[in-house]
Order: structure tokens, then C-alpha cells, then sequence
């Protein structure tokens, strides 16, 4: 497969790439690994994002797998084109940035009452549609749990990526995401746990 022209986002673990209205995530060999325990890694893994993906998008906007065939698609994740804005460049310039950390915060609400884990929650992984709907993209290094400190570790780490790429509107931004996720069954739990995994590194916020 080359590519060179139709490569969407290149990561460690995959690449994904356009393909006429849908974009397909295909996880690449790693040379460092024996054939066989690379292929057991690469299917395992394919087939636990597409799970969780196809789970997310009865609960939250994200694009939900598309069924295929093909014997080659043990590493691929065939997926709807989502037309939009990356979070992580344009979070900044919106004028009703907070209203869309709101929903940003409902929906995640909505993933951890289902005991569904992003892993991976950065504005990287978020893209804002143009009718202002958020889809949550990239599961794979999601999982399922209900543990309260899972469910903080997500909240943290969207956290430390709003103050990483969007230091200028980084506290407004998260406090629009809490607000939003007020909605949780366990909000003051997971805020609680929040507070003592913020304080293991060089502060402690208070929410």
C-alpha cells in the first residue's frame, strides 16, 4: 500500500489513510518482533479497538467500524470519513470554546458510566464537525473498567494536554469540562481521585 498521498495521521503503532469517503486504520508490522507474536499483537488489538469503537458509537459521537470480508483486514480498522476540525489546531480560535468543553465533558461522561476508557484522551483525538458535534476518534489505547482511577487518569490526561497545546484558555477549558461532566453517576468520586492523581506530580489543583 503506498501512502504517501492519502495518509491522514501516522502514529507508533498504525497509520491511518483515506480511501475514497472512509479512512482505514492499519496497524503496522514491527520488525523488532517475531512474525508470529507480531501478527497474535496487531490482531489482538485491531480486534479490542474495533470492539470498543462499535460500543463508543451507541454512546457518543465517534465513527463506528464498517463491516468488511477481507482475510487482510486482521489488522485494519475500516471507519467513516469524519469531515471536520482537529481540536488540537483550532481549539484556540473558537469563540465558544467552552461550550464545546462541555460537550466534550458530557460525552466522556457518557463512555465511563458504560465502563468504557479512552486511554488516550488528548484534543489530538477530538474533532469538532461543523453542526458543533464532537466525535472522540483513536481507541486504541482504550479499554473497559469501572474503576474510579481510570476514569481520573482519562480526566487528568485531557487535563495535561489542554495545558500543554492550549495554555492560554487551559483553565477555563477544563472547568467547562468538568462542568460538563457533572453529569457522571460519579463525579465527586472521580474528582476526588482526580485530585489525589494531580497531586502525585509537581502540584495539586483543586476542582
Amino acid at each position: 500500500m503506498n501512502y504517501k498521498e492519502k495518509t491522514v495521521a501516522r502514529g507508533a503503532e498504525a497509520i491511518v489513510y483515506k480511501l475514497g469517503s472512509k479512512v482505514v486504520k492499519d496497524r503496522i508490522p514491527k520488525g523488532y518482533r517475531h512474525p508470529d507474536l507480531d501478527n497474535k499483537l496487531r490482531t489482538r488489538r485491531t480486534k479490542s479497538e474495533e470492539k470498543l469503537l462499535s460500543k463508543a458509537s451507541e454512546i457518543v459521537s465517534t465513527p463506528k467500524p464498517l463491516i468488511t470480508s477481507s482475510s487482510s483486514d486482521n489488522y485494519k480498522i475500516h471507519m467513516p470519513y469524519i469531515p471536520g476540525k482537529k481540536l488540537s489546531e483550532h481549539l484556540d480560535k473558537l469563540k465558544n470554546y467552552q461550550t464545546i468543553c462541555k460537550k466534550i465533558g458530557q460525552s466522556l461522561a457518557k463512555l465511563h458510566d458504560a465502563g468504557l476508557i479512552h486511554g488516550d484522551l488528548t484534543t489530538s483525538n477530538l474533532i469538532l464537525t461543523k453542526n458543533n458535534k464532537v466525535f472522540f476518534i483513536d481507541f486504541g489505547l482504550g479499554f473497559h473498567s469501572t474503576r474510579i482511577e481510570d476514569k481520573a487518569v482519562d480526566l487528568h490526561l485531557i487535563s495535561q494536554a489542554l495545558e500543554a497545546k492550549h495554555s492560554s484558555i487551559h483553565e477555563k477549558a477544563f472547568k467547562s469540562i468538568l462542568q460538563g461532566y457533572k453529569s457522571s453517576k460519579n463525579y465527586q468520586e472521580t474528582i476526588k481521585r482526580l485530585e489525589k492523581v494531580e497531586s502525585r506530580g509537581r502540584y495539586k489543583k483543586q476542582y
